[in-house]
């Protein structure tokens, strides 16, 4: 009860987490406006000004300044809480380059702040696109360089951490092309729009089409003319970069201060492979694996958003603290044993043995030129089984190449038939195949293509056995099974021997559906979900419930004879 408690208090790690995506969020949509706002540049300077006033309205107004600043305040205080609370500095690179990234951008950008925003609202400066361009560009060019150095820096950290928070989600996929176009033109126009601007501003006919005035109104203001204000703007810059440079300090000097309070407080890790690896205790066991350097998947980063990290814990399991609410989450949707915890959110207490469940080739053991296999993630698609019945039958009296003449002729039919349909062949084994619907599309697309491909499969190898009458000793028949459900879907093997593939229990049954067609002497047998998603029309099909192995109640099936699999295809188009 203490940690469900614990995991919906508004201090919780998810709370402080969806915190910290909020802020980040905000500041995203306001650098998102700001960067579209440049690269009106490219129109004219007149444009850019006349988006920036829109702009401005929007976001220095008191609820858009206290939305904006109180987002970036959060936001920085929680990375700052993220390194502290972080027990090693050893990270994926991903990781690394977004908190570098986040570190460098006060740095890049305080100066521009305060020479627009804050001298805007003290000294009634006017931070215009012309006065700050002319800056940039002609008085201070080294400024201008720097703050095309921050425009680059600030996108790929917002990027970055937008893609670690989509990258799960099923419709992710199906955008990020285009999302990756949008994240490459945007920041290329912003800066081809700054430098239209500067090279239009700095033309001497410019001069003589401006609004001197403008200039005038700038360099006649407190600002310019007044040295107090001056020391004064000059003091604000050097508090800003003080107070980051302070809070940076304090950060690591308190991680430096706990780690030797710790020293005499550690507990031990024990893996089933004999490494042993001492941390503070408090730290994850992720945390301990990555400080011993020994090789353990995690997909989210740590995070408690996915399972590739889970562990089953093989002493002192009752002596570990309780699961907190999202990691019971997690558990729970993997149907996780009770022994099997996330090594990312397990912070024991006392010395434990633990076994990482999804293990992980070290780099160094990789060929050259390979890719390390991916632990896959979770979707919602459709899986066909075929295979040729009595095989064995027809080839015994067949000689070898007769067998592989046929049964590239009949690979080559599935082949196409999937592929025409949108699957993805998964593999062959022997007269098997097996093949993926849904990868990139719905579950409902996913079982209409499972659906078309099954019967052009079933109408193609009609027409192979047909021509190939003389040299058979029995017509060809077909099997299919086909079944819909969740699914991690990953790439798999090793070296070049690697192939994207499906794990879970709807591929088992797929499997099993596949066998109950020879059983049923039926050309196809599919599960009643996949019928009821493609939206078939199954009235006068035969439907039985037959056991599955795993399964504790039976499954509806439809029993689909050859002429009304191909009858299905006809329907389908």
């Amino acid at each position: 009860m203490a940690s469900v408690a614990a995991g919906s208090s508004i201090f919780s790690e998810r709370s402080i987490r969806r915190a910290r995506l909020g802020s980040g969020l905000v500041m995203f949509a306001f650098v998102l406006l700001h960067f579209s706002n440049h690269a009106l540049g490219l129109i004219s300077v007149t444009a850019a000004e006349e988006g920036r006033r829109l702009f401005t309205a929007l976001w220095r107004n008191p609820v858009g300044t206290l939305l904006l600043y109180g987002a970036i305040l959060t936001h920085i205080a929680l990375v700052m809480r993220s390194i502290y609370v972080r027990r090693s500095l050893v990270m994926p690179k991903g990781e690394l380059a977004q908190i570098v990234l986040g570190l460098a951008i006060p740095i890049l950008l305080i100066d521009h702040v305060v020479g627009t925003r804050v001298v805007s609202a003290l000294y009634g400066y006017r931070d215009n696109y012309e006065t700050v361009v002319r800056t940039l560009w002609i008085t201070a060019p080294g400024n201008g360089l720097r703050q095309v150095v921050a425009l680059v820096v600030v996108w790929f950290h917002a990027c970055i951490g937008l893609h670690y928070w989509l990258r799960y989600r099923t419709w992710y996929s199906n955008i990020q092309a285009s999302l990756l176009v949008v994240a490459i033109l945007l920041p290329v126009l912003a800066i081809l729009g700054f430098i239209e601007m500067g090279r239009t501003i700095a033309e001497p006919a410019y001069e003589g089409i401006a609004n001197v005035g403008r200039y005038e109104a700038n360099l006649n203001s407190r600002y310019m003319k007044d040295p107090q204000a001056v020391a004064q703007v000059t003091m604000i810059r050097t508090g800003l970069y003080g107070s980051f440079a302070g809070a940076l300090f304090l950060v690591f000097a308190a991680r430096t201060h706990r780690r030797w309070k710790e020293r005499a407080d550690q507990i031990t890790v024990h893996y089933q492979g004999g490494e042993l690896v001492r941390v503070p205790r408090g730290s994850t066991v992720l945390e301990a694996s990555r400080l011993g350097g020994i090789p353990h998947y995690s997909v989210c980063g740590g995070k408690g958003q996915c399972s590739t990290c889970r562990v089953q814990v093989l002493s002192n399991l009752d002596a570990l603290p309780a699961p907190d609410r999202m990691e019971q989450s997690t558990l729970k949707r993997i149907n996780a044993a009770p022994d099997v915890r996330l090594a990312c959110q397990l912070r024991p207490t006392h010395d434990v043995t633990v076994v990482p469940l999804l293990l992980r080739a070290a780099e160094a053991a990789l060929p050259i030129n390979t890719q390390e296999t991916a632990p896959g993630r979770e979707r919602e698609i459709a899986v066909l089984f075929c295979d040729i019945r009595d095989f064995t039958a027809l080839t015994e009296d067949r000689l070898p190449f007769d067998i592989v003449f046929l049964l590239n002729r009949y690979f080559a039919l599935v082949g196409n038939a999937v592929e025409k349909a949108g699957g993805r062949v998964d593999k062959f084994i022997g007269d098997g195949a097996m093949a993926l619907f849904g990868i990139g599309t719905s579950p409902e697309e996913a079982c209409r293509q499972a659906l078309t491909a099954a019967a052009s499969i079933a109408r193609d190898i009609q027409k192979l056995s047909e021509e190939l009458s003389d040299e058979l000793s029995m017509p060809l028949r077909i099997a299919i099974g086909i079944h819909t459900g969740p699914a991690v879907v990953g790439t798999l093997g090793f070296g070049r021997a690697r192939s994207t593939t499906a794990i879970g229990d709807m591929v088992n049954v797929a499997s099993r559906l596949e066998a109950a067609a020879k059983e049923f002497e039926v050309a196809l047998v599919v599960s009643e979900p996949v019928a009821a998603l493609a939206g078939a029309d199954m009235r006068g099909i035969e439907s039985r419930e037959i056991s599955v192995r795993g399964r504790a109640l039976p499954l509806k099936v439809y029993v689909i004879p050859r002429d009304k699999a191909i009858e299905l295809l006809e329907g389908q188009t």
